[in-house]
């Protein structure tokens, strides 16, 4: 084509200036061609047919051989060649040669006869298209720099981007994280977004999703699971280093809609803000481009036809999950995302899986069975279930003074009696004592202990002890002394005469202190005598018995 074309140029008159700078040849090429078109006759006779040219240029002006380059190695053809064979590399073949043949070997001496006897075979991939609604492929990708409404602050964003294999129509939305709540999340968001849900969704290795990567049994994340299990779709993981095998999320989903709706962007937008722009940019100018692949807008193939092709949603939106096997610690409590959970006191110790929703979290045993549902509590908050705890802690944990006297009441008045002044001694806390006191009612009856204390208080020592004791001895069955009556009643009880080992009658005493033996009336008769003799006698309770109070200097 260049000669036919240099030809004609030829014959209007061109200079070989105007025809080398037209076809892009040299000028010294240029009269070479002049003067073989004229030798040939081409320029005066009529315009040449390009077979003819073609003939002409073949039997009168060939193309000169390519210059021969010969291999500075090709005398150790077939010594490379069984080095290859056996799975050298061309450093290594290089360094055997010049240590068997001592002579300097060019390493790309050696690579370019490598690559002439054994060439690469490029890998061939095959493109995988899917029937509508059948599939859908995920991923995460970095999206720069937002403001957090909550704090005011610029945090890193990240974009969830899921895109359906048919339409390529797809769905994104710009969070703080890749928790698996986030991500489920963003799932459930994208499913009602569309009105329906894919047959499978392709997806990397993160962990998020998978546990475990592996190219033949990967292991998915419980949570991630239980949606799918909700929703109807199947989870299909790429096997590790491969994520060429989900392009239509890679390069028509993350990387478009970084180079499109985030380019630009100086990180000074509110992501609630942004992500209400990102639902207008999906419609609009992703959802009514033509994809350079289909040829068609995305939206419409969606609208026509693969929205149709969608399972439906249930009825109920899937409620986001976290899982985790967790500890229970002694003081019947596990702790969930910063928060505190009760569980039943036998299963201290032993580790138990959670599932943490949105409104509730679900504490379960060894085998799987259902332990008990706790409403979500805030990071710091505990929620606590009595039962959970021992029998025995759950007492002194609920008691209040309110509590404790209104219980006291309830077993009588004597009880409530006993309890109100240990609630008000200061300044030592009794609250402790009036409590054990009130929960004897559930061991001897609030009958026993009513009188019990009634007992106590008439004697005036209305304490836990003496309840206690009375109670232990059951002295609360016994009718009360004449003693015990009139302290019952607030009258002083009369003072109990002293008891002494040694005692004996008056005259007797009186008659050894008078130097003789004298009767009581010889005493009496002596009228003053005594008294002078006797410091005092004092008269005992049963009249014959004397306690010497005091007596003479002389007579000691």
């Amino acid at each position: 084509m260049d000669v036919m074309e240099l030809v004609r140029l030829l014959r209007m008159g061109e200079s070989d200036r105007s025809i080398a700078a037209c076809l892009g040849h040299t000028r010294r090429s240029i009269a070479r061609y002049r003067a073989w078109a004229q030798e040939q006759g081409l320029l005066q006779k009529e315009a040449p047919l390009a077979a003819e040219v073609h003939r002409l240029l073949a039997q009168t002006l060939p193309l000169s051989p390519p210059p021969q380059q010969t291999s500075t190695v090709a005398t150790y053809r077939e010594e490379i060649l069984a080095y290859r064979a056996r799975g050298m590399e061309v450093a290594a073949i290089r360094g055997r040669l010049e240590e068997v043949h001592g002579q300097p070997v060019s390493y790309m001496a050696v690579w370019r006869l490598l690559r002439r006897l054994d060439p690469t075979q490029p890998e061939v991939y095959v493109r995988v298209e899917t029937p509508p609604g059948s599939q859908a492929q995920v991923d995460f990708g970095y999206a720069g720099w937002t403001i957090d409404p909550a704090t005011g602050k610029a945090r890193k964003t990240w974009a969830f981007v899921l895109v359906l294999s048919w339409s390529r129509h797809c769905y994104a939305e710009l969070v703080y994280d890749q928790r698996i709540a986030t991500w489920l999340l963003c799932h459930r968001h994208a499913f009602e977004f569309w009105g329906g849900c894919p047959r499978t969704i392709v997806l990397d290795n993160l962990k998020a999703a998978i546990l475990h990567t592996s190219v033949h049994d990967p292991v998915v994340q419980r949570s991630y699971r239980e949606c799918a299990e909700h929703y109807g779709f199947r989870i299909d993981p790429n096997p590790p280093r491969t994520p060429r095998l989900k392009g239509k999320v890679e390069q028509g989903g993350v990387h478009f809609l970084k180079r499109n709706f985030l380019a630009g962007r100086e990180g000074t937008e509110r992501i609630d803000e942004l992500n209400q722009r990102l639902r207008t940019w999906i419609l609009a100018t992703a959802g009514e481009r033509v994809h350079g692949t289909t040829r068609e807008q995305p939206l419409a193939r969606f609208q026509a036809t693969e929205r149709a092709a969608l399972l439906p949603l249930p009825a109920a939106p899937y409620d986001p999950a976290t899982w985790a096997k967790l500890r229970l610690y002694r003081d019947c409590h596990l702790t969930f995302e910063q928060a505190y959970y009760s569980a039943p006191f036998r299963l201290v110790g032993q580790e138990l899986w959670v599932r943490g929703g949105v409104r509730t979290v679900d504490i379960y045993g060894d085998d799987h069975q259902l332990i008990v549902t706790h409403d979500r509590a805030a990071p710091g908050e505990r929620r606590t279930i009595l039962a959970h705890l021992p029998p025995e802690k759950v007492p002194g944990l609920v008691l209040t003074r309110e509590t404790c006297q209104q219980q006291a009441e309830a077993i009588g008045p004597a009880t409530a009696a006993v309890v109100s002044e240990l609630l008000a001694h200061r300044p030592e806390d009794r609250l402790r004592s009036a409590g054990r006191l009130v929960r004897l009612a559930g061991k001897v009856g609030a009958e026993r202990l009513e009188r019990a204390c009634a007992r106590a208080q008439a004697f005036g020592s209305d304490d836990y002890p003496t309840v206690k004791r009375i109670l232990a001895a059951k002295l609360e069955e016994e009718p009360p002394t004449p003693e015990e009556s009139v302290a019952a009643a607030g009258v002083a009880a009369p003072a109990v005469p002293p008891s002494f080992t040694f005692a004996r009658s008056a005259d007797e005493y009186a008659a050894g202190l008078l130097g003789g033996s004298e009767p009581a009336a010889t005493v009496a008769a002596a009228g003053n005598a005594a008294p002078a003799r006797l410091g005092a006698l004092e008269a005992g309770p049963h009249g014959d018995r004397v306690v010497v109070v005091g007596v003479l200097e002389a007579a000691r």
